[in-house]
């Protein structure tokens, strides 16, 4: 049979056709995977707990901040507080196949079925200001934090000096199973358990908010009122809204009763040189170049710290002025 040669000619250019047709689809569908679409381009997820304080809010600007800065592509989640909210979140960021997922986990259990499943999948998991209890600690790549446990020996260390060993003490926690709660409790009862004359009055969380801590302070005064000399609240919003409790039950913060708080955030530390509030213990919440640092070693193949600690200074009325607290960037 004749062949027609511009048949021929026709059916070869369909086939090189085809063929650049599947090149191309082959490219993008990689371009759609963990990488970017350009495949420069990083792709991260932040799963952050909530927006329930002035230093959970910097800590977000932070991260978005610093990925605008780099020319990231970041995907958000507010798990408004809610677990079942942020797992949701990791595993949507894992369906996207992204590059990295930032997690600022609310408590510390329920992590190792939603870890493994980013672990299985290739995406490493940078935790952020809270480290979470799990069987394995491969689940996640870094825990970027300070020591929790450090800042409450700190605030308990200087209140047992403020007082001379004597204090009758109201405290007030964070949200119960989170990390800095737990901690923070943990570091100032070791301190306070050898002295003798330290007594927490009373115990009771506040969620690390300003309004959970003033309704928290007037129950907890009304049955102390007239003992409590010291309030150590976990959190500064927690400390702020305790010293609302305070004046509205005509107690002086600051003179009367000593507050302490952890934080270090602009509204506390004013607090602090008006004389209402006594000691900070700061927690930095400025962690976005932190995270995006781990997640570009990682994706160079360096091994990371496990735990890469933020280190964390005290404020008093010796250390802090009014120009340091106008500079202060949260």
């Amino acid at each position: 049979m004749k062949t027609n040669p511009t048949s021929m000619i026709r059916r070869s250019a369909l086939v090189l056709l085809a063929s650049a047709t599947a090149a191309l689809l082959t490219n993008c569908n990689k371009g759609d995977k963990a990488g970017g679409g350009s495949g420069d381009t990083m792709r991260v997820g932040f799963a952050q707990a909530g927006a329930e304080s002035a230093w959970r809010r910097a800590e977000t600007e932070s991260v978005k901040a610093e990925a605008e800065k780099r020319g990231i592509d970041l995907r958000f989640t507010d798990a408004q507080g809610k677990q079942d909210k942020q797992i949701a979140a990791v595993r949507d960021y894992i369906a996207q196949g992204l590059d990295g997922i930032i997690l600022a986990p609310i408590v510390e259990t329920g992590w190792d079925e939603v870890l493994g499943e980013a672990r299985d999948a290739g995406i490493p998991v940078v935790l952020v200001d809270r480290g979470v209890s799990v069987k394995d600690e491969s689940l996640y790549a870094t825990l970027i934090a300070s020591d929790f446990v450090s800042e409450g020996k700190m605030a308990g260390e200087w209140l047992v000096k403020k007082s001379g060993g004597s204090a009758k003490i109201i405290e007030l926690e964070g949200t119960p199973g989170a990390a800095p709660a737990i901690d923070r409790k943990k570091g100032f009862d070791a301190v306070i358990a050898g002295e003798s004359g330290m007594e927490i009055l009373a115990s009771q969380s506040g969620d690390f908010n300003i309004e959970k801590g003033k309704e928290v302070m007037e129950a907890l005064l009304a049955q102390h009122a007239d003992a409590v000399t010291a309030v150590y609240a976990h959190n500064d919003d927690m400390a702020l809204g305790a010293i609302q409790a305070l004046e509205a039950a005509g107690k002086k913060p600051g003179t009367e009763v000593t507050v302490i708080s952890i934080d270090g955030g602009k509204a506390a530390l004013g607090a602090l040189v008006e004389g209402k509030l006594n000691c900070v213990v700061e927690c930095l919440p400025l962690l976005g170049p932190n995270a995006f640092d781990a997640l570009e070693k990682i994706k160079a193949g360096e091994k990371l710290e496990k735990w890469q600690k933020v280190d964390d200074q005290l404020f008093d009325a010796e250390n802090t002025t009014k120009d340091f607290v106008d500079k202060r960037p949260y």
